[in-house]
């Protein structure tokens, strides 16, 4: 007689001593749980600027993140342009159509403005933005109270410590320090001094010269007279990427460009690497960045979705349950007595081998640093070091 599916016997059933044996003897998967339904993590990766609009065909697809240990949902989004309310409207109009647990923001402008915006940005909404490439990952020396928001870039600190050790191993062991009024160039300033009273190598600092680095006549004329003052050859510089234009040119007017002359300038100021230097920025010209810089588009976006899903992953093995996504710019979700929220989790991450560990600043603790300068034919090349 047939049994009827669905049906259960009264009597005990006890399956077979083999099936028992190949049950015990299966491997277990260290992948995702097979048929265990997990929510998705929603990644909005935001691609700002015209060349993406060429660059980006069709959208990212659950298939391009199989390797993650949680499904991902990528939302993208193109944005041709990086004013203010362009991109909030953007985010925004996303945040509302999905759940968003966080945003992946690739650039190619390479203007601190950027990263700016996307710091007001993360405070107003509490949605995590992690900053990969371009502006966006310009670390900038002071982020909003409640900033949600991380970038894969270096500290003015870090690069100071990068600056001197080319300065070191060439000898440059006299040299003089220009800033801008630029928010941080106090804590620059501070920075410089410090290394140089503690280090084993005895630097000689000429002198520190700060002026307003605007186009202005009261401004040329002054900015004229200090720069016809200095008698180094090594200069260092904080200032923005706009401000450095303006130096620059100052300091071509000056007689300070040109063989024999040193400039060395932070991230801040040069901008992105990708794009054509400006006509003013001279050849020599010597700044620092992360080793990221010519990493493929393709992998600057997995690591940043990586990051995001990673931190849902501890979120979920602690608390026991996926957060949901932010879905309103105007009612942003409060963090919890604990703390412990979904951005916390996101600050130290493992990917690939890869160290993601981010300091409460929201930037790299152990970025892989890159010494490059400008050549002859205006392009950046990488500098040997002995080292």
């Amino acid at each position: 007689m047939g049994v009827r599916l669905g049906c259960l016997s009264d009597s005990p059933w006890w399956p077979p001593p083999l099936l028992l044996l190949l049950f015990f003897t299966v491997p277990f998967c260290s992948g995702r749980p097979f048929g265990v339904p997990t929510p998705a993590v929603n990644v909005a990766v935001v691609f700002s600027g015209s060349a993406y609009q060429t660059e980006i065909k069709g959208r990212l697809s659950r298939e391009n993140f199989m390797d993650l240990p949680l499904e991902v949902n990528p939302i993208t989004v193109l944005v041709n342009n990086t004013n203010p309310r362009a991109l909030l409207t953007r985010i925004c109009d996303t945040l509302s159509t999905n759940r968003v647990h966080g945003v992946v923001f690739e650039d190619n402008v390479g203007s601190e403005a950027v990263a700016q915006i996307l710091d007001f940005i993360s405070t107003q909404t509490a949605v995590p933005i992690v900053g990969i490439s371009g502006g966006s990952a310009v670390v900038l020396p002071y982020k909003g109270e409640g900033s949600n928001f991380l970038q894969l870039g270096s500290s003015i600190e870090q690069q100071i410590n990068g600056m001197f050790k080319v300065m070191e191993e060439y000898n440059w062991d006299s040299f003089v320090v220009i800033t801008s009024l630029y928010p941080g160039y106090e804590t620059y300033v501070d920075h410089v001094k410090s290394f140089t009273d503690t280090s084993y190598f005895i630097w000689d600092l000429q002198d520190v010269l700060t002026f307003d680095m605007s186009a202005d006549g009261m401004n040329d004329l002054r900015a004229g007279r200090l720069l016809q003052q200095i008698d180094a050859q090594v200069l260092l510089v904080y200032c923005s990427h706009e401000e450095a234009q303006y130096l620059f040119r100052m300091a071509s007017e000056a007689g300070l460009v040109g063989p024999g002359y040193i400039w060395i300038i932070p991230s801040l100021a040069m901008g992105n690497p990708d794009m054509p230097p400006p006509e003013s920025f001279p050849v020599g010209l010597i700044s620092i960045i992360t080793d990221r810089w010519r990493m493929s588009l393709r992998k600057r976006v997995r690591d940043g979705v990586a990051i995001v899903v990673k931190g849902v992953q501890s979120f979920q093995t602690q608390r026991g349950f996926v957060p949901e996504g932010q879905s309103d710019c105007h009612n942003p979700v409060k963090p919890s007595a604990s703390n412990d929220t979904l951005f916390r989790h996101m600050l130290n991450v493992t990917w690939e081998h890869k160290d993601f560990s981010f300091n409460n600043n929201g930037y790299l603790v152990n970025p892989a640093m890159t010494i490059i300068t400008l050549d002859r034919e205006r392009q950046w090349d990488k500098v040997s070091l002995s080292q």
